[in-house]
């Protein structure tokens, strides 16, 4: 039986009195590929942004791998006995998120990359920093990591010195070098030149196809259709249509999904 990566469930998120999030579930299987569709404003991006924890949600539950993201169940003093059905969620603390975050790799629409440091540095940094790994094996790991995208060649120029295509391939090899086990995307081909985004989607079809579980957010209609095994369509902060690239794209299963997709495509 193939497991369940993620699970979302009710989930809300509010911006002061701005609802961007009203009630989102979503179920992400073990190596399937999720694209996250809709128009600009639907609350894609900030969905994505919870799932590693970077915004606190302020209603329902999200799961990784069975375990609660950023909450944990606390029951009442042993002393209280009367209280001990009121089992009650709090927040993680800043190290114990940190250490949930360690599974999840996100690519975002701005590469980050440190300016100051080579593309083989970009990448031996977060294992060197956060997994206390030595600098050899680090450095071992990001090679493997830079040769996966595609630039070993390019291993020691800086950012500056790199193409946007070339950058956004070091950010996918810098969230690689932490080896987690859930590949989030935020629209990562957005800040590129058309003649650049086609390198970028080469990379994520290959580890889509190495069996790599991914939650991809991203305009890329055709990529969704040819390499998405389910495509969750957001409108207004709620998944109005979810199923497979051919129920939600080729043959959309929902009104608004169709007129979208009609002026789109």
């Amino acid at each position: 039986m193939i497991k369940t990566m993620v699970k979302a469930e009710n989930v809300h998120k509010f911006f002061g009195d701005l609802h961007v999030l009203k009630g989102i579930d979503l179920e992400i299987k073990q190596g399937e590929v999720c694209a996250i569709l809709g128009p600009s404003g639907s609350g894609k991006s900030t969905f994505l942004r919870c799932l590693n924890e970077l915004e606190k949600i302020d209603a329902g539950r999200i799961y990784l791998e069975g375990e609660l993201l950023g909450l944990k169940e606390v029951s009442p003093s042993p002393w209280r006995f009367w209280e001990k059905e009121k089992t009650t969620l709090a927040h993680l603390s800043d190290r114990e998120i940190a250490k949930q975050r360690a599974k999840v790799g996100m690519v975002f629409q701005r590469f980050n990359l440190f300016g100051h440091m080579t593309a083989l540095e970009n990448v031996m940094e977060a294992p060197i920093q956060v997994k206390k790994m030595s600098k050899a094996k680090a450095q071992e790991l990001a090679l493997h990591q830079l040769k996966r995208v595609g630039l070993i060649d390019r291993q020691g120029h800086y950012p500056a010195q790199l193409s946007g295509g070339q950058a956004q391939r070091v950010a996918i090899a810098r969230a690689l070098a932490m080896e987690p086990e859930l590949m989030l995307f935020d629209e990562p081909t957005s800040a590129l030149d058309p003649e650049l985004v086609g390198e970028v989607l080469s990379v994520m079809q290959d580890l889509a196809s190495q069996g790599m579980t991914m939650a991809v957010v991203t305009h890329e209609i055709g990529f969704a259709r040819e390499v998405a095994d389910k495509v969750a369509f957001m409108d207004e902060g709620k998944i109005i249509s979810y199923g497979t690239p051919q129920e939600v794209i080729t043959n959309p299963n929902h009104p608004r999904a169709a007129a979208f997709f009609k002026q789109v495509l």
